[in-house]
């Protein structure tokens, strides 16, 4: 396989490794605290989580029917004649009702849950941090990639609550980093390291399948083409694939979907109806884009009061928005050049309970990363920080490329 470079700011230090530790054990604590401190079941749809994990550990059955499913009360933790919603696989409640204490009428047991979830979020988050280290950004780079992730509102709270989104988040950032690896060095083992990531992100949840699918599955496709992968890499790229959609297709062989309407869900929608909701005129697509950017942006926050100071803050989400596109649109125009190596567009993790855009308000970011040949060697945080430079006349910042990876790894 051919040999790839990562061009980095020779007149600039990388992040340093120790900083970056004591960062990931501040937020680690803070994980901790969340969890120790919030009341039971609160919110995320953690009573319907941890009641999923009950029902298995009460039956015995590892492949619960959906419907038949109960919710606990949120005191006494045990079970009520309420339905549960969720229509999630159940490998991950399985694999907590294995390992964790006995939830129905325990409802301390809830904190070993949590705290179970608060490391699968943090291993997540060190792996995205990590792929900053690797990449060796330099940096006022590393910062900006960084100080996004660690300062998600809604991280700190969702990660001390017992959500399969811990998950989901924890198979995405995997996925993520194995991606960058295999396209900045060739081997792979970063492609075991991604298709991995992608598998537990897929038996987390459906969206889990989805996003992480898409973007690895973008990455081996670019790569192939590019001889830069053996087309014997399909046979465990497929296996994979199989592997990560098989909870679905036994969801479709029960319920005629890989996404089931459980009764719970159902009535949800009756009662929609019943409020004259469905009744609404449909708009067009356009229409919702615009909605759903409106509500992400003024729903960034999950606080209830709005005083002068975090309306101001609201500008965050909007610029967080305004550079992923730019970011799409620069790689995008790199791709029609052909002069990059492939983007990699990696989603760090989402959280979307439903298509109300209220639920999809942490959708933390759509990154877009490259590892560019030398004609034109920027990266699209690079190339928006040249023209922020000749724009605003600051003094230049040099960019030349710096061989830090070489692939050890001969050609196919």
């Amino acid at each position: 396989m051919a040999s790839s470079e990562i061009y980095g700011a020779p007149d600039a230090r990388t992040a340093p490794a120790s900083a970056n530790l004591l960062a990931a054990a501040a937020i680690l604590g803070l994980f901790a605290i969340s969890a120790v401190l919030s009341a039971p079941a609160p919110g995320f749809d953690e009573l319907a989580h941890i009641s999923y994990i009950a029902h298995i550990q009460s039956t015995g059955n590892l492949w619960p029917a959906l419907e038949s499913m109960r919710l606990l009360d949120s005191h006494t933790f045990q079970f009520t004649d309420q339905a549960n919603y969720l229509n999630h696989p159940p490998v991950f409640y399985a694999l907590l009702a294995a390992l964790g204490p006995e939830l129905e009428g325990h409802p301390q047991a809830i904190l070993a849950y949590r705290l179970f979830d608060v490391w699968l979020t943090t291993v997540g988050l060190a792996a995205l941090l990590g792929l900053g280290l690797v990449a060796r950004l330099a940096r006022r780079e590393f910062y900006a990639f960084a100080i996004p992730l660690v300062c998600i509102p809604i991280l700190a709270p969702l990660a001390g609550t017992v959500s399969n989104d811990s998950l989901a988040f924890l198979g995405g950032a995997v996925a993520t980093l194995g991606a960058w690896q295999l396209t900045a060095t060739d081997r792979n083992k970063w492609l075991t390291v991604a298709l991995a990531g992608m598998v537990v992100a897929a038996w987390a949840k459906f969206t889990g399948l989805v996003l992480a699918g898409v973007m690895v599955t973008a990455v081996i496709v670019y790569l192939t083409w590019h001889k830069r992968l053996c087309w014997t890499t399909a046979v465990p790229f497929v296996l994979a694939c199989l592997l990560a959609a098989a909870p679905y297709f036994v969801f479709f062989l029960l319920y005629g979907s890989p996404t089931p309407e459980t009764p719970a869900q159902i009535a949800l929608v009756e009662a929609a109806r019943a409020t004259g909701w469905s009744d609404l005129p449909r708009g067009s697509f356009p229409a919702y884009l615009l909605y759903f950017v409106g509500s992400f942006i003024a729903d960034w926050m999950p606080i209830g009061g709005r005083g002068t100071f975090p309306l101001l803050m609201l500008v965050i989400p909007a610029a967080a928005l305004i550079a992923a596109l730019m970011g799409v649109v620069l790689s995008l125009r790199r791709l029609g050049h052909s002069r990059e190596r492939p983007p990699i567009l990696s989603w760090s993790q989402e959280r979307s309970h439903s298509l109300s855009p209220s639920r999809c308000t942490s959708v933390t970011a759509i990154a877009i990363a490259g590892i560019f040949r030398p004609v034109g060697s920027q990266t699209p945080i690079r190339a928006i920080t040249c023209r922020l430079q000749r724009s605003c006349r600051l003094p230049a910042y040099r960019f030349s490329r710096r061989s830090t990876i070489r692939a050890g790894v001969s050609r196919c």
